[in-house]
């Protein structure tokens, strides 16, 4: 049976048995629709949460990111997994015990202010499209390189799966079917890992093979992949080249960012009780484990094997992955030195290309370039680095069934995550704008058919931005993290944790977080880029890390300016206390 075929059957399956889990689970009140009735047992919604929490990014991005960068990869793993960490032990079990629906509903009950609240929305919807267009792009990627199908209709599949099982069963829905896509997607990740890890240095465990010796070899991977990395002009693989407050900045803004993004807070409601929600924290911490641990072998393996699959290999007779990858364009080549043979190496020549802006081929098969880059170094090879994770199974040359097995783990993170982002947004529309602030004389069963219509119009929008992705998507990705440092997290903290915070410091903090980091950041990725290095940054820390100092701004502020204003009311102090009480 052919790859292609298997890759259908994988993922056909897969989609039934998300479509299935919708029907059966369908929401019949706003309690299902927002928080899945409060009834998931926590080793479920642990599930569902490491499914919510690892999306393309994870699974697609995240692997190819430390293949690429080494050692500074690292700051994605500390930062994402040291946020989870932060919002399990600091802010979950609390959000639980204050037991309503969304996060800007905390916000505008805890601050009680209108403006704290539609404020909390509009960064929560920001961040939240933000997000989905990588989804999407990664639902696009995955259609158009193994289903063979154009790139618009594999985003509208995946808008049409989406859409039935988030308007149909809301969070209930999502939330098993997110636990049905927690096991696909993981052992899509694991199986390909053991299988290399076997390979290349004969053990069982990807864990243990990162830090093993080549089968038939006395040389360790990482001191071979440093040699091979070095002689091919790039930085050792295990060397840092980012300076250390550049790394803390950037680990810090990921780890309060993380914790402080509504699809993964919006998971801890959905349980029964506190203890529950401390209990799925756990649960979820060890699934998520298993991919994070994980990632830096899949990322070593994968930067070896790409290297040895392609150095000084004559076009001609290059592997299979590589024109099938060059294809969508993803993959690029342009032979400089007219050897007709294959040179990669360090430079940027091909950095600045856009996939799918490639006209036609050249005179010895060598993609030609759109935008006709810079061709003064050596390195002849564009290669984007969401596709590594992908075609790792093909660069082993693994059986097609692991192949077809990643295909279908790849649209699982994608489209968890997109369904938990979609909510997020469709319940701060309806319960947060129209029933807490504009129209709060609407009944329950009127409040659940606007949800579901801002859910559709939400997929609606996040489908254009995969069909006509923004070509800043893949620099607003530090923004959307950077903004939930500077807005979201200290509202959260605080707001259990110190009592006399009012509504004047909160909503001042936030807007000065969210403006700081805003403007530091539109600044250098989109209004003068050339800036973009450390001569030019504020103390040295990159726009990616900047929301770690908008959250210290935000923090600083809102204690400040509350000493000047009148304490919360009793009331909200008692809800405080109610919280934090055991």
């Amino acid at each position: 049976m052919s790859t292609q075929v298997l890759t259908y059957l994988f993922v056909g399956a897969s989609f039934a048995l998300y479509i299935g889990i919708a029907i059966w689970s369908k929401a019949q009140s706003t309690n299902d629709f927002y928080v899945a009735g409060k009834g998931v047992h926590p080793v479920a919604n642990g599930m569902a949460t490491a499914a919510d929490w690892m999306s393309a990014a994870s699974f697609l991005s995240m692997a190819g990111l430390i293949a690429f960068l080494g050692k500074d990869g690292s700051v994605y793993l500390m930062g994402w997994t040291g946020g989870y960490v932060l919002l399990a032990l600091l802010l979950a079990p609390y959000l639980r015990k204050f037991g309503k629906f969304t996060v800007p509903d905390f916000i505008g009950e805890r601050y009680y202010s209108k403006t704290a609240r539609k404020l909390a929305v509009l960064c929560l919807i920001f961040i939240s499209f933000t997000y989905i267009a990588g989804q999407m792009r990664g639902v696009g990627i995955v259609f158009s390189r193994f289903l063979e199908v154009d790139i618009n209709t594999g985003v509208i599949v995946g808008m049409a799966i989406v859409f039935f099982y988030a308007v149909l069963g809301g969070m209930k829905g999502i939330t098993y079917t997110q636990v049905a896509q927690y096991c696909v997607l993981i052992f899509a990740y694991l199986v390909p890992a053991i299988f290399i890890s076997i390979l290349m240095t004969g053990e069982v465990m990807p864990q243990v093979g990162f830090g093993s010796k080549l089968v038939d070899s006395d040389i360790y991977l990482l001191d071979k992949l440093d040699q091979v990395t070095k002689d091919l002009g790039f930085t050792a693989y295990t060397e840092n080249v980012k300076s250390n407050i550049d790394i803390f900045c950037i680990t810090a803004a990921l780890m309060f960012g993380t914790a402080g993004l509504p699809h993964v807070i919006v998971r801890f409601f959905t349980v029964p009780n506190v203890g529950a929600a401390r209990q799925s924290a756990g649960y979820a911490l060890i699934f998520i484990a298993l991919l994070y641990t994980t990632a830096p072998a899949v990322s070593a393996f994968a930067r070896m094997n790409l290297i040895d699959s392609i150095q000084d290999q004559p076009y001609s007779s290059s592997p299979s992955w590589f024109k099938n990858w060059e294809e969508i364009g993803l993959i690029a080549w342009k032979d400089k030195n007219e050897d007709q043979k294959i040179q990669y190496s360090s430079g940027n020549a091909l950095e600045n290309i856009k996939p799918n802006y490639i006209e036609g081929k050249g005179s010895s098969g060598e993609r030609m370039l759109a935008n006709n880059p810079d061709l003064s170094n050596e390195n002849e090879v564009y290669i984007d680095r969401d596709i590594i994770v992908l075609a790792n199974p093909e660069i082993a040359q693994l059986p097609g069934w692991v192949i077809a097995l990643v295909a279908a783990g790849g649209l699982a993170a994608a489209l968890s995550t997109a369904a938990g982002l979609l909510l997020v947004i469709s319940s701060s529309i309806s319960h947060d704008l129209l029933k807490k602030t504009y129209m709060p004389q609407i009944t329950e069963k009127q409040e659940l058919r606007y949800a579901r219509i801002a859910a559709a119009i939400a997929i609606g929008i996040a489908g254009i931005f995969g069909i006509y992705p923004p070509a800043f998507v893949a620099q607003v990705v530090a923004f959307a993290f950077g903004l939930a440092a500077a807005t979201f997290f200290p509202a959260l903290f605080l707001g259990i944790f110190y009592k006399r915070l009012n509504k004047e410091g909160a909503v001042i903090g936030m807007m000065a977080g969210l403006i700081f980091t805003a403007t530091y950041i539109i600044y250098f990725k989109f209004i003068n880029p050339t800036l973009n290095s450390d001569e030019y940054w504020l103390f040295g820390i990159s726009p990616e890390g900047i929301g770690f100092l908008g959250m210290l701004l935000n923090l600083s502020l809102a204690l400040i300016l509350s000493s000047f204003y009148e304490p919360p009311p009793e009331e909200v102090i008692e809800m405080v206390d109610e919280i934090r009480r055991p």
